[in-house]
């Protein structure tokens, strides 16, 4: 069984009704259950993810005595499981007071198979969410991690994790992609101190801020009097390396004539100070980052392709901050708190257009954007709460012109009031579906609808 199987527990008495839930979801490893005692033991046994509970079970099927008492034995034993209650039986004051006991959801049979199912998947998405954020809450306690300081709850990025964390302890060349400002040398970081390189150095040059003249020199070193001012032997960037890991920013700006350099030292393992004739041999470990298109640059003849796939044995792309749902208000909350802390301010949180501002925005400079106006914003706030005046932001601004369709404009609407709405609540369904006026199956719908993630 594969170790992301997800895994659906459908506890449901009627024989018919199991049948057609189990086909309809294919895509679970479904397990089926009609009482109590089972349900419990597949719990203990299966650690499913997800579980649909009709509340009428023997040996009360015309109540819901049994299906609670089911609901309060999975919320004591697994309180992190999902649980969708689904029950005829007096939906209105059954379906509050599951929730009030715990579970995540409620629907009212007769039971629909997609709308039920879109909740199962919703589910099962939060609970993967869950499960990993407390993972690397978890890491970020230790002394070190392969995030290092880096703060994520979205999918997107835990996936970015687990890839640098199965290839830290192997030696291959390893190239980050991304924009500027996502964070590619926290990864690198990363990824050097989960390496068994960890005790050795790890060395961090930026290719486009060096002059090409002296670039040669800061990454190979130079001997004494190699040229004009060359007054004593230094060395370079990746001898000083040696036994760690050298991280190579920007290496698309890197000359071509330097490129046939570095390639020779990717296949020898040994470099030539500038002015030497001395081959010396140093272990180090390559890994790079640019934002630009290397493919692109080697059609054109300004980057080499045998450099490339030197440097490329692994690629690992980084999501841009507008692709991982709900980190940008976690890591603003998160800036806060360490900004208010080194300048001893008063400030203690965000109004709430502010977080909707910093939600909906779209963040160009990524995580290094948003660590700035969050800074300015604990400096120049005069209350406890940071607005979204005092961030420079208006969630309104990034609308663009006005949409002359109606239908489009209500859309368009709907989407940024929806947004509002989840960033106020921490992307809490049922209170953003009262602050809406609207019902959990409702907001559902237009989430799918508009494309959307709690």
């Amino acid at each position: 069984m594969a170790e992301d199987k997800r895994k659906l527990l459908v506890v449901e008495d009627d024989e018919g009704l199991q049948a057609q839930l189990k086909w309809a979801y294919e895509d679970y490893e479904v397990l089926i259950a009609g009482n109590r005692d089972q349900a419990l033991a597949l719990l203990r046994s299966e650690e499913p993810s997800v579980v649909t509970l009709d509340l009428g079970l023997p040996p009360d099927p015309d109540g819901t005595s049994e299906g609670f008492a089911v609901l309060d034995a999975i919320m004591e034993m697994k309180p992190d499981t999902k649980v969708v209650v689904a029950s005829g039986h007096g939906a209105r004051e059954s379906a509050l007071q599951a929730i009030e006991r715990g579970a995540y959801d409620f629907y009212q049979k007769p039971v629909d198979i997609e709308q039920l199912g879109m909740i199962v998947d919703r589910a099962h998405r939060l609970h993967t969410i869950e499960a990993e954020n407390r993972r690397l809450a978890e890491k970020v306690g230790e002394e070190k991690t392969v995030l290092g300081s880096m703060i994520t709850a979205a999918p997107e990025m835990a996936k970015v994790a687990r890839t640098i964390e199965r290839v830290a302890p192997t030696n291959v060349s390893v190239m980050l992609l991304g924009a500027s400002g996502t964070g590619k040398e926290l990864l690198a970081k990363g990824l050097h101190e989960s390496s068994d390189r960890k005790h050795g150095a790890f060395i961090a040059i930026n290719c486009a801020a060096i002059p090409e003249n002296l670039l040669e020199s800061e990454l190979f070193g130079h001997e004494k009097g190699a040229f004009t001012g060359a007054v004593k032997t230094n060395e370079g960037k990746i001898e000083l390396a040696d036994g760690g890991t050298l991280f190579l920013d920007e290496v698309g700006d890197i000359p071509l004539p330097l490129q046939v350099k570095l390639l020779r030292f990717l296949q020898e393992r040994v470099i030539e100070r500038i002015g030497g004739r001395k081959a010396i041999s140093v272990d180090t470990r390559i890994v790079c980052a640019t934002h630009q298109n290397l493919e692109a640059m080697i059609a054109e003849g300004s980057f080499r392709e045998d450099l490339f796939y030197r440097l490329a044995e692994i690629v690992v792309k980084i999501p841009s901050l507008t692709e991982r749902p709900g980190d940008a208000v976690l890591l603003a909350k998160h800036f806060l708190a360490k900004f208010a802390g080194e300048m001893n301010s008063r400030v203690k949180g965000f109004t709430p257009d502010a977080l909707a501002a910093i939600d909906s925005w779209g963040w160009p400079g990524n995580v290094r954007e948003l660590e700035n106006r969050v800074k300015r914003a604990v400096i120049m706030a005069d209350g406890k709460l940071v607005s979204a005046e005092d961030l420079d932001m208006d969630a309104d601004e990034e609308d663009g012109e006005l949409a002359l369709n109606l239908k489009q404009a209500r859309e368009e609407a709907d989407r940024r009031m929806i947004r509002k709405a989840l960033a106020r609540t921490q992307g809490n369904i049922s209170n953003s579906a009262k602050i809406l006026g609207i019902s959990r199956p409702t907001l559902y719908d237009l989430l799918k609808q508009y494309d959307l993630q709690a």
